[in-house]
Formats: structure tokens, sequence, C-alpha cells
């Protein structure tokens, strides 16, 4: 999660090692330029929209990575490399292979310098790519969600973020991006299977009003949403980046 650097360097060292023991672990950057304001939302979709062959704004090395099992996909875009507000929609695949939006487009964050194909910890950028999403927890109890959700009082965002906003609450909901983690564990899990240096603690969680440091975030009501909505048995995948290299 992000966290500026106050006025006392102290201060910030302290509440950074702290998000080292919660996840989203990357470091505290230098002050953002002007925030960029969210994409306007796109019309609903829902269990009524038509199915279509092919995920919209999907080239064929994206819709390559999906794993053939999966029937559920979070598309994640930007509108460039470079930005740190996003757009979200989940999909699911039918028996077919045909994809329906089922939730969304609801508008998110991610990290404050944008996107990255090769992240390292305190790059202030979100990882590129698909992966899984099969663990969950937070501080509040489970919203009624089928994946494995560990609720613990270490889910805590001290701080402020890069917005001088309030990071409380932030992890009431998370949800583990498989990324440089071992699927199967809780999103508190310590071991990082790709080195420190590759980054860590990148997960879903709620808004904070503000970009992040790595991790991809959702008003509360849509995580609750997407928590319930998330099936294991479909394999749920995230798929995340800025849309023009999306779309390759």
């Amino acid at each position: 999660m992000p966290v500026i650097k106050s006025a006392g360097s102290a201060l910030a060292a302290t509440v950074c090692a702290a998000l080292l023991l919660t996840g989203c672990t990357d470091a505290a950057p230098p002050a953002p330029a002007a925030g960029a304001k969210s994409p306007a939302p796109r019309p609903a979709s829902g269990p009524q929209a038509l199915p279509v062959r092919q995920i919209p704004g999907l080239g064929p090395d994206f819709r390559s990575r999906i794993p053939g099992g999966t029937r559920q996909a979070l598309v994640v875009a930007g509108r460039t490399a470079d930005t740190n507000t996003a757009q979200g929609v989940l999909y699911e695949r039918d028996a077919r292979g045909s994809w329906r939006p089922v939730a969304g487009p609801w508008p998110a964050h991610n990290a404050l310098r944008g996107w990255t194909n090769d992240h390292h910890a305190g790059d202030l950028r979100t990882p590129v790519g698909v992966f899984g999403l099969g663990d969950a927890g937070g501080r509040s109890p489970d919203p009624g969600t089928r994946l494995p959700y560990d609720q613990d009082e270490e889910f805590v965002a001290p701080g402020t973020g890069f917005l001088g906003e309030p990071l409380e609450g932030s992890f009431d909901y998370v949800i583990a991006i498989d990324y440089n983690r071992v699927p199967g564990t809780s999103p508190l899990d310590k071991e990082r299977p790709l080195g420190l240096e590759k980054g860590s603690g990148v997960w879903i969680h709620v808004d904070h009003e503000g970009p992040t440091q790595a991790c991809i975030s959702f008003q509360e009501d849509h995580m609750r949403r997407l928590l319930r909505a998330l099936d294991p048995a479909k394999h749920p995948v995230i798929v995340m980046g800025p849309a023009p290299q999306l779309r390759r």
C-alpha cells in the first residue's frame, strides 16, 4: 500500500516497516505529480450482457496467457503505462468457450508510477500479466466468499497515502494476486519464491482514494461483490496492465 514520506523521516520509516509486515510492501516514494482522475465508466454490464467469443480489449498475447481451465477473468486496464487509475470488469466463460461480463466496470487504482513488465521492490509500479486469484483475507469478517478466507488483526494499513489520504481500512478485504507468492496460503504468508527484490504482497484491496505501491484497489462495496463472485472451481485469474499493451 502506498505511504508518503511525512515531514519527519523517522515517521516514514516506521510506517514503511509496518507495511512490510502486512503486504503491499514496496518502499515509499517521493511526492507524486498531480493525480489523474479515474476514467469515465463504460455502460454497466451484467448477467444480461451478450456473450462474446473473446474478452474485449485483449489481444492474442494476453488471451493465450489465460489457462484453458479458467472460467473467470478479472480484467484491470489502465489508460497508459504511466497512469495510476484503471477500470476492472469481471468476465465468465461458458461451456461453449464464450465470455460474458458479469460485474463492473468498476473504477480502480494501481501503483503510483503505473505499470511494469519487470517489477522490483520500490519501483512503485504494478506488475503486468495474468495471475491466479485463489486466496483472500482481511481484518473484517468473511463477506461470503468461496475463496479460502483468513480473518486476522494483522491486516492493518497504517499511515497516509500519496495524496495524504488515510490508509485505515484498506486491508479490511484483500485478495492475494499470485505474483511472487505461494498459492494456497494466506495473503499474509511471507514466502517469496522469486526473492524479496522482485517485490511482494501484491493484493487487490479496498480503495483509499489514491494510488498504491503495487496493488490494485476497488471501492469497498465492489470488493465485497468481487469476493462473493469469485469461485475457486472456476480457477479465477486477474489480467492486468495498460490497455495498449493488453490489446497486443
